[in-house]
């Protein structure tokens, strides 16, 4: 098999390539050079195969650092990306090593962030983070650690207190039963909401 006419896409980063006369496949400008592609080359199917694997691969690099540009990543969601890209398996895990070679992905850097912006900006308490990170797909050794030293109660006092806003003109009872559930939706342990209920109804 021969390559007759290598051209540019209207995207420049990346070429047709024909074989014996006719279109073969696109390829991107990178793959083209690092594999000396040009037109005259004799090739072969494994060689083909080689070169599509290569361009496969990168695409699914490419795909994964878009997706980690915008924020940190837990492996698992990088995973369903991929997946969702329609790489299939081999790649997946190429791509996975790749990124965890190079630092780009760690699961318990991740944590780390993910518990700081929960508790400080949204507020959560625990029972809620540990399903947020179990459903990111951290595991429960990583959860436990980053979730040691957590002291939920002052900040779910603080919610309570804001919140007792809304429930002016409730009764004891209806105000009881709401500060409960919201502050269960937020991820609070029993023990903490009863203390702060506690401390603010009775």
């Amino acid at each position: 098999m021969l390559i007759t006419k290598i051209e540019p896409q209207q995207n420049h980063e990346r070429v047709n390539v024909y074989i014996d006369g006719k279109f073969a496949f696109g390829l991107m400008e990178e793959i083209k050079y690092k594999f000396g592609l040009r037109e005259g080359m004799e090739i072969d199917r494994d060689f083909i195969e080689e070169v599509l694997l290569e361009e496969e691969s990168l695409k699914a690099k490419n795909v994964a650092l878009r997706f980690l540009a915008y924020r940190k990543r837990s492996k698992k969601e990088i995973l369903d990306k991929l997946k969702d890209k329609g790489f299939d398996q081999a790649i997946i895990e190429n791509t996975l090593d790749y990124l965890e070679g190079y630092n780009l992905i760690d699961d318990y850097d991740y944590a780390v962030s993910f518990v700081n912006d929960r508790i400080n900006l949204k507020k959560y308490g625990p029972h809620r983070i540990k399903f947020e990170l179990a459903r990111r797909g951290i595991s429960q050794e990583i959860i436990e650690k980053v979730l040691t030293e957590d002291d939920e109660y002052p900040r779910a006092l603080e919610l309570a207190k804001k919140r007792l806003n809304y429930y002016r003109g409730d009764d004891r009872d209806k105000i009881y039963r709401k500060l409960s559930g919201y502050l269960q939706r937020r991820g609070y342990s029993y023990q903490c909401i009863s203390k702060v209920l506690k401390e603010l109804i009775e």
